[in-house]
C-alpha cells in the first residue's frame, strides 16, 4: 500500500514534520521495547515505527518515498497500466527502472551497508524543574538520565575482548536482504546478523554482545537566562550509545517553569504585573513604586487613569532569546474600591458627589440609544 508508513505512524500523508515528530515519540514511548520486556510483538512494532520514522522524518527520503509509491506503491501498479504504460517491457523495468531500486534506495543509500558503517544511537529526553527565578536568571541544574551507555569491557564492539566480529555469510556484511514483492523487491535488514552486516562469535560476558549496558549518568545542564516553559536544551552526544561502537545520540532536556506570584509570562517573552492604585491616584495621578525582577522602580499614573491602563517599563523583563536585549514589564493599573467605607470617607464622597452638580455621565450613552 503506497501510504503504509504513514499508516504504521497513524498519520495522514499531509502530516506536517511536526506531526509526524509527535507520533513517533507516542509510539516509540508505547512500544519501547525497555517499558515491554520480552514482548516480542511489542519489539517488532517498535522496529516497524523506527523504519518508518527514518523514511518519514528525512525529507529527501519522504519525498522519494511518495513519488515511487505514486508509481505503482507496494501492491502492484494499479491503475491498469496498459502495455504501452510507463512499466511496459520487462515487468517493472521501464522508464522509472526497477522500483525495488527506488525503495531499497529509500532505506538503504549507499548500495547497502558495509562492515563499517555504524548505527546511532537514540536521542534521549528529561525534564528540569525550575523556579521562576531561575528561569529567568539561568542556571546550573544536574540530570540523572538512565541510558544505555558503551560496554566497558568490550569498548562497544559487543565481542569478548581479544576477538573480533566477522563478516556475516549470509549477507556478506550489508546488512540487508532483497525479498520479492510483486513485480519488485524491497531491502530489509538481514535476519541473521540484524542488519550489522557481522556476526559475533564469541559474545562479551558483560553485555551479551550488544556493545552496551544500562548505566545512570549525571550531567550538569547550563540554563540559559530567559527560558520559557516548555523550552528544549540539547546536549549533543550525551545520548544513548549506538549498537556496536555506534555514535551516540543527543540528551534533550525540557524546562519546567514554576509560576511567579507577581510576574505573569505573556507569549511574547514580556512580564505583566498587576498594580492596584487608589482612587485618588487614579483622579489626581502621581508617581507609584512597582516591582521590576531586582527591586523596585517608580512609574507615573496620569490623571484619570482608568482600570485595565497599561503602563510599561522597557527593558526590564527577562532577557531574550539569542542576545536580542531584554524584554519588558507592563503594568496593569486597576483601580482599588474598598469593599466598605469608612464614616469619614463616606462624608467625602458625598461631598465629591454634591461637587459634581449631579452630573451623569450615562446621560449621553442614553442619548445616542435613543432612550
Amino acid at each position: 500500500m503506497a501510504d503504509e508508513l504513514y499508516k504504521t505512524l497513524g498519520v495522514g500523508k499531509d502530516a506536517s514534520e511536526d506531526e509526524i515528530k509527535k507520533a513517533y515519540r507516542k509510539l516509540a514511548r508505547q512500544y519501547h521495547p525497555d517499558r515491554n520486556p520480552g514482548d516480542k510483538a511489542a519489539e517488532e512494532k517498535f522496529k516497524e515505527i523506527s523504519a518508518a520514522h527514518d523514511v518519514l522524518s528525512d525529507p529527501a527520503k519522504r519525498k522519494e518515498y511518495d513519488e515511487a509509491s505514486r508509481f505503482g506503491g507496494f501492491g502492484g501498479f494499479g491503475g491498469g497500466q496498459g502495455a504501452g504504460g510507463p512499466f511496459a517491457g520487462g515487468g517493472a523495468q521501464g522508464g522509472f527502472g526497477d522500483l525495488g531500486d527506488i525503495f531499497s534506495g529509500i532505506f538503504n543509500r549507499g548500495g547497502g551497508r558495509t562492515q563499517t558503517q555504524e548505527v546511532r544511537g537514540r536521542d534521549l529526553e528529561t525534564e528540569v524543574q525550575l523556579s521562576f527565578d531561575q528561569a529567568v536568571n539561568g542556571a546550573q541544574i544536574s540530570v540523572t538520565v538512565p541510558k544505555q551507555e558503551r560496554c566497558p569491557t568490550c569498548h562497544g564492539s559487543g565481542a569478548e575482548p581479544g576477538t573480533t566480529p566477522t563478516t556475516c555469510p549470509r549477507c556478506e556484511g550489508r546488512g540487508v536482504e532483497a525479498s520479492s514483492q510483486g513485480f519488485f523487491s524491497i531491502s530489509q535488514p538481514c535476519p541473521q546478523c540484524g542488519g550489522s552486516g557481522q556476526i559475533i562469535e564469541h559474545p562479551c560476558a558483560t553485555c551479551g554482545g550488544s556493545g552496551v549496558t544500562q548505566q545512570t549518568k549525571r550531567y550538569r545542564v547550563n540554563i540559559p537566562a530567559g527560558v520559557k516553559d516548555g523550552s528544549r536544551i540539547r546536549l549533543a552526544g550525551k545520548g544513548e550509545a549506538g549498537p556496536r561502537g555506534g555514535p551516540p545520540g543527543d540528551l534533550y532536556v525540557t524546562t519546567r517553569v514554576a509560576s511567579s506570584p507577581v510576574f505573569k509570562r505573556l507569549d511574547d517573552g514580556n512580564l505583566e504585573v498587576t498594580v492596584p492604585i487608589t482612587i485618588p491616584e487614579a483622579l489626581r495621578g502621581g508617581t507609584i513604586e512597582v516591582p521590576v525582577l531586582h527591586g523596585t522602580k517608580k512609574i507615573k499614573v496620569a490623571p484619570g487613569t482608568k482600570s485595565g491602563t497599561i503602563a510599561r517599563l522597557r527593558g526590564e523583563g527577562p532577557p531574550k532569546p539569542k542576545g536580542a536585549g531584554n524584554g519588558d514589564i507592563r503594568y496593569r493599573l486597576e483601580i482599588a474600591i474598598p469593599a466598605e467605607l469608612s464614616e469619614e470617607q463616606s462624608e467625602a464622597i458625598e461631598k465629591f458627589a454634591e461637587a459634581s452638580n449631579g452630573s451623569d455621565p450615562r446621560a449621553e450613552l442614553l442619548r445616542k440609544a435613543g432612550v
